[in-house]
């Protein structure tokens, strides 16, 4: 951990918390890295939250601490929920439109695994709209009750998803005010056009892994809030999305699904805040997984194919991230690399450390490219299982860049994260940079993140599409500035157009975000 430089007011804090460590860095309003920090995970979250916190505090000392004014948290805690099925809320599914939906029953591709551990039941309801407006059938309220009844002893929150929700959501919100009846208020219920896109079953996907995670974001949510108050900080708190932009922890415990892709997303973020390039190859090398993305005009380019969580195709916006598994703790078998991995016990299990267990890590001292730990604790090791594994890892990276690269071959490479060492100096053929700061990239990328807004509407094509289209842009600026953009910073940063087939009338829907930095008083 190390401090430099002379800070300029106001600070903000950034702080990563990954499967294996928990990073932190300081900024100042010229995103210069004042103080950084890198602290063993904890179980619980928050005793990793608190040490990171506690040691940037330390080394900005109490006169610039008290300059800090904002704290942003990204964390891969929701992924690993849902791709470990653990730590989730079984979850009560109800679907509204039972006439126009039937043929795909809720959550038919759902991995059986997946339902075991999330699920408490599903049930179509009669009601929904067409995309015209048209009211299918009027909720029935009779048969949400009994359903209700019949899962009230194990559901311990409920997804409400309805035909055509985010343009007419008033039968969601009925439903709602029937499960706080039934259930009563405590009861945390996701609607569906909460969470945007029309598309009913990636949107019903994403609404109950949201219900489902709710131990998780209210995990996290807590372990940013305990921190700030075990230090005195009476400041703002924020959570990274996934798609690079920042949510308040209030609303992250409405929609913890929204922080599914922060890491990679803050990994990118960070690592051009680091070297300056605004189009590039970013590897981020942690301690289970090599994760390959790629930045488009500073940001991390957008999946075109939905998301896949878990086994769960959603229609969240996700970065564009290529995972291999290897990281600084992946086990060397005797034939074979990984997929195993000590993750953040790394310390105490590799041969470098004094442990027992042959690692990536130790193959990479082996090979030259790193130099932690001690090298004499490999002397009486045979040689064949390291060269074995860095040949495989180095192939599948060559692989790996080839296939993000998309054929181009004029974009650098970065490598970020506490194994960047563990990269060779170059892949297919290009030079790999390791910025400074590197192993803490996910934080400060986190740390710049900013606060956006996003508006979702059906537009008639044609004739008073640009009127339709300046309210659109209007409303995603209000909505971005409300939830804390600084106004005159703030602009539209994405605007996507699709065409409705399936209208009465030749229709667009039309998804415009607006994105700006958060205001500092």
């Amino acid at each position: 951990m190390t401090t430099t430089g002379h800070p300029r007011k106001p600070l903000r804090i950034g702080i990563d918390v990954g499967g294996t460590h928990t990073d932190a860095v300081a900024l100042d309003t010229d995103d210069r890295i004042l103080a950084h920090t890198k602290q063993p995970t904890s179980p619980d979250i928050t005793g990793g939250v608190r040490a990171a916190v506690d040691a940037v505090l330390g080394l900005l000392g109490p006169d610039d601490a008290r300059n800090v004014r904002q704290v942003m948290l990204g964390t891969t805690h929701a992924t690993n929920a849902v791709v470990e099925r653990r730590n989730l809320a079984r979850v009560a599914v109800i679907r509204i439109g039972r006439r126009i939906t039937s043929a795909v029953p809720p959550l038919t591709a759902w991995p059986a695994d997946l339902r075991e551990a999330a699920v408490a039941g599903t049930v179509m309801v009669d009601g929904g709209y067409l995309v015209d407006g048209h009211q299918v059938a009027p909720v029935d309220r009779d048969e949400v009750r009994r359903f209700l009844h019949q899962v009230a002893d194990r559901a311990q929150a409920v997804a409400v998803t309805g035909a055509f929700a985010p343009m007419y959501p008033d039968q969601e919100q009925l439903v709602a005010e029937l499960v706080r009846a039934e259930l009563g208020t405590g009861t945390p219920v996701s609607l569906s056009h909460e969470l945007g896109s029309l598309s009913l079953l990636e949107r019903e996907n994403a609404t109950t892994l949201n219900a489902a995670l709710g131990p998780v974001g209210a995990q996290v949510a807590d372990a940013l809030d305990q921190a700030l108050r075990d230090h005195g900080l009476d400041v703002a708190g924020y959570l990274a999305q996934s798609d690079g932009t920042l949510m308040e922890a209030a609303h992250a415990r409405r929609f913890p699904v929204l922080t599914i892709g922060s890491g990679p997303s803050n990994s990118l973020r960070g690592a051009a805040l680091l070297t300056g390039h605004q189009d590039a190859i970013v590897i981020d090398v942690g301690g289970t997984t090599t994760d390959l993305g790629v930045l488009v005009d500073g940001f991390a380019r957008e999946s075109a194919a939905g998301s896949l969580i878990g086994g769960v195709t959603t229609s969240l916006a996700m970065p564009d991230v290529l995972s291999l598994g290897y990281g600084g703790g992946t086990v060397i078998h005797p034939d074979r690399v990984g997929p195993e991995s000590v993750g953040h016990a790394i310390r105490r299990h590799g041969l470098v450390f004094g442990g027992t267990t042959p690692t990536l890590t130790d193959a990479a001292v082996h090979a030259g490219r790193s130099t932690t730990g001690t090298r004499s604790q490999l002397l009486d090791r045979p040689t064949e299982p390291f060269r074995r594994a860095i040949t495989a890892f180095d192939d599948d990276l060559a692989h790996a860049v080839a296939l993000v690269s998309h054929g181009r071959r004029d974009q650098p490479v970065i490598a970020v994260g506490g194994g960047a060492d563990l990269l060779p100096d170059t892949i297919a053929g290009r030079t790999v940079q390791r910025p400074g700061h590197g192993g803490v990239a996910n934080a400060a990328g986190a740390a710049i993140a900013l606060i956006s807004g996003e508006y979702e509407t059906l537009i008639p094509a044609g004739s008073g599409r640009g009127e339709a289209l300046a309210r659109a842009r209007t409303e995603a600026l209000t909505r971005a500035t409300a939830a804390g953009a600084a106004p005159e910073h703030t602009t539209i940063v994405r605007i996507r157009e699709v065409p409705v087939s399936y209208a009465g009338q030749p229709a667009l829907r039309v998804t415009v975000k607006a994105a700006g930095r958060l205001r500092t008083g």
